[in-house]
């Protein structure tokens, strides 16, 4: 098993090395170039010992209360876990030591909350993917002081799929998700329960959050950057559920995986050893039109995909993440983890596997989106940390959007760093990626999708239901180093007559306490 890979040469570490440091780069920046060049690849393939069960979050479908309400508790705290032998790590969890319960709902079930804050920082807890009013989001402006309690509670209505909760502090996501505060929500409803799908958690439907870390000499989380890299930090060990070298007992033919790209900033392309398909069922917002299969599936940071895998009897097979299209030059690509190679999950088939329905030609109806009755085009230019050149002030809307319209978002990334784009509270279609139709696997509902530089992506998308003037939902890059930088905005959904508001003055605006 390697747990010491090559240092990584992060800013920390090089102003760690004080003179040294000044020698080095006085012996020649060809030779520091090719150094930081060399560190910033990693390749784990055929070096991980699957030593470790998978851990499988626990599965928290909720209490009813006396009004019918469905209700969770979750508590943001410290905690440690052993993830590499030697020191235990520090890290922060919801319910536990790190990540948290998968909570499961039904299209129609109206849900509470009870988000309760027992860290030492202000934090919020974001419901990625979930259409629900802007106050109860967990945005930024939703803010949860260290022993305050946030009760938000929404109707479920949209159809069944894999969305995640994660903190959204303004300027500090990426160290709140980084150590460890993260979950699925998983919606069910009526159309994907007719399905002859696999769906027995744990079993058969099987969760598999990715995220990459990097420990320092003490086994702690190291969320520095690598001294070239835009993107904030990038990790040589990967996590799967929190369980580093984890392998699967299988003992179904087909099963279920979850995906979810949890990580801060790292681009993954799944496939296995074998070169087996996945057949893509679901992307981000739900099951797609017809089963897609695939040798290869890119996922960037938030984005999830539905995959149905197929084993025989006594096989052993292993996931990995293969080097992912970038699409930018060689520097580029290669400090922005384009040349990595990892091993993520290794399966083991029993002697002998239970059978499983095949699965059927076709899933759910995916409506296309009306984009003739589009009442305007947006085009918003990824740039550094901004947005059209501006980066993220917590008290200014952007624009405000009518309910029930249809608008059109063109992204565009102008500096050829690595860039992605997601938006709160809708599900949108994508249109097309540089001008051509998107792959299969993109034309179901997307509200994360990666954004290459020299390939505009269109996006459709309809606001419905909710409305407030002044409270905002956000856009933003995924890449959270990115989002906490700057690259972020803010909108409203507006009622006919009503104009753009002005954003409340308390950062912990948006919450409501039930206790």
């Amino acid at each position: 098993m390697s747990t010491s890979p090559t240092p990584r040469l992060t800013r920390r570490r090089v102003l760690g090395y004080g003179l040294a440091g000044v020698g080095v780069l006085a012996a020649g920046a060809g030779g520091v170039v090719g150094a930081l060049l060399h560190s910033a690849k990693t390749d784990t393939v055929g070096e991980v010992d699957f030593a470790t069960p998978l851990h499988i979050p626990e599965l928290a479908t909720g209490q009813r209360d006396a009004d019918g309400r469905l209700v969770f508790d979750l508590q943001l705290k410290e905690g440690s876990r052993r993830f590499l032998p030697g020191e235990s790590t520090r890290t922060w969890g919801f319910n536990g030591d790190y990540l948290g319960p998968t909570l499961r709902a039904r299209r129609g079930d109206h849900v509470v909350v009870n988000v309760r804050n027992s860290l030492p920082e202000t934090s919020s807890v974001h419901w990625h993917g979930m259409h629900l009013p802007a106050a109860m989001d967990g945005g930024p402006h939703q803010a949860v002081a260290p022993t305050d309690t946030w009760s938000p509670e929404w109707t479920v209505d949209q159809p069944a799929a894999t969305l995640w909760y994660h903190p959204h502090p303004h300027g500090a996501t990426a160290k709140h998700v980084y150590r460890g505060l993260a979950g699925l929500f998983l919606v069910d409803d009526d159309a994907e329960a007719a399905l002859p799908l696999p769906r027995e958690y744990g079993v058969d439907d099987v969760p598999v959050v990715v995220q990459d870390r990097a420990f320092d000499g003490g086994n702690q989380f190291d969320d520095a950057p690598h001294l070239m890299s835009s993107a904030g930090v990038l990790g040589d060990h990967l996590l799967v559920n929190g369980t580093y070298g984890p392998y699967l007992d299988v003992s179904t033919r087909r099963v279920r995986l979850r995906l979810l790209n949890g990580s801060n900033a790292r681009v993954y392309q799944f496939a296995f050893s074998d070169d087996r398909p996945l057949t893509v069922i679901a992307s981000d917002g739900g099951l797609l039109a017809a089963p897609h299969a695939t040798r290869r599936l890119q996922l960037s940071p938030g984005e999830r995909a539905e995959v149905i895998v197929e084993f025989t009897p006594g096989e052993t097979v292993v996931l990995r993440s293969e080097p992912p299209e970038l699409m930018g030059d060689f520097f580029t690509d290669r400090v922005h983890g384009g040349d990595d190679r990892f091993d993520v999950l290794e399966f083991r088939a029993a002697a002998e596997l239970a059978d499983s329905p095949p699965l059927p030609d076709t899933l759910v109806e995916v409506p296309p989106l009306p984009v003739d009755e589009a009442v305007t085009t947006r085009t918003f230019e990824l740039s550094g940390f901004r947005i059209n050149k501006s980066k993220m002030d917590m008290s200014r809307i952007d624009f405000g959007v009518r309910r029930d319209s249809v608008e059109i978002w063109e992204i565009v990334n102008v500096d050829a760093s690595l860039h992605n784009f997601h938006v709160h509270d809708v599900q949108f279609q994508v249109l097309s990626i540089g001008g051509e139709a998107p792959p299969a696997e993109l034309a179901g509902w997307k509200d994360t999708v990666q954004v290459w530089h020299g390939r505009p992506v269109r996006v459709a998308m309809r606001f419905s239901d909710f409305t407030d003037p002044d409270m905002p939902y956000m856009y933003h890059c995924h890449i959270l180093y990115h989002e906490d930088s700057g690259l972020m905005g803010q909108f409203v959904v507006l009622d006919e007559g009503q104009e753009v508001g002005v954003v409340p003055t308390d950062p912990a605006a948006g919450h409501h306490d039930h206790d």
